[in-house]
């Protein structure tokens, strides 16, 4: 990988991470479309550190009440007793379903479901919902008034997001605003969300990778991650802006747009589905391999 390569993907990362565009699903198409092939699910998990940091910076002051009020709340045996004790508690338990599923479905995460057709499809389908859920919900409720329900569907999206395209900011924000939460608001929990779900996503990954032999090198891991604190620093707080004063329509139109002109390129033939994608085994794309191959598997 090229020092242009890393500060490239860097800012895609840091840029389409919050927005709920997918930030996966850009770390597979741009370089498809630069003729640089896929970096790799490991890369495009190990750079996320870069906006986990720029999330806690941004939110430090109101992630150490959430760390008081948890601790406080377990010394007095009164873990609910605080809303802030119960926010603390419900970003645990809405990482959870996301763990399960990471966990059960890891080897089709890393090679199949990267295909760029599920990353197209899952592009137009989350569009869908997430405009139902801005035409249809009431956008009243805010974080504080959230309940355990809550947390338990808000996560049970974030999982939904583990189908690369479909965007863990977009699934989370989807949710919440399906449950009447302002936008800002979900917004906010699907921030805090993140760091637990891509912080854990992010050391597993950078523990395999240490003995991959085709492992990008440390530099490349490093410069991506600076490159992707900074330029999601930026945009957390400009999506925070955005959203309270309008709605998440430009997102859904972007979504189909890039969907549809995915679907196109891949039904024309400019785009093949699988290359470039060096963790996909012949297993999981038999069209690609060679006549002989097969004969002699």
């Amino acid at each position: 990988m090229s020092v242009l390569e890393a500060i490239v993907l860097g800012l895609v990362q840091g840029i389409t991470e919050f927005l709920p565009i997918s930030s996966t699903a850009h770390l597979r198409i741009v370089p498809e479309l630069l003729g640089w092939g896929d970096p790799g699910a490991a890369y495009s998990a190990i750079i996320q550190l870069g906006t986990v940091f720029a999330v806690i910076l941004f939110f430090g002051k109101d992630l150490l009440g959430l760390a008081r009020a948890f601790f406080a709340g377990l010394a007095a045996r009164k873990p609910f007793g605080t809303p802030e004790a119960r926010l603390a508690w419900f970003v645990i338990v809405g990482t959870l379903p996301a763990v399960i599923a990471g966990l059960a479905f890891k080897k089709q995460i890393e090679t199949t479901l990267r295909s760029l057709q599920v990353v197209a499809a899952s592009m137009v389908v989350l569009a869908i919902f997430l405009f139902l859920a801005e035409k249809l919900a009431s956008h009243r409720r805010s974080m504080g008034q959230m309940t355990w329900t809550d947390s338990v569907v808000i996560g049970c999206c974030q999982a939904l997001a583990l189908v690369p395209g479909s965007s863990r900011s977009g699934t989370t924000l989807t949710g919440g605003l399906a449950l009447g939460l302002k936008r800002e608001d979900a917004a906010r929990y699907s921030f805090l969300l993140s760091i637990p779900i891509n912080t854990a996503a992010a050391v597993l990954e950078l523990k395999h990778s240490l003995h991959d032999p085709h492992r990008v090198s440390a530099g490349m891991m490093v410069l991506g991650v600076v490159v992707a604190f900074g330029s999601g620093l930026t945009v957390i707080a400009g999506l925070l802006r955005f959203l309270r004063t309008r709605t998440t329509l430009v997102f859904v139109v972007y979504r189909v747009v890039l969907g549809l002109f995915l679907l196109f390129m891949l039904q024309t033939g400019r785009l093949h589905a699988f290359s470039g994608l060096h963790n996909i085994t012949p297993e999981h794309a038999p069209e690609r391999i060679p006549v002989e191959k097969r004969v002699n598997d």
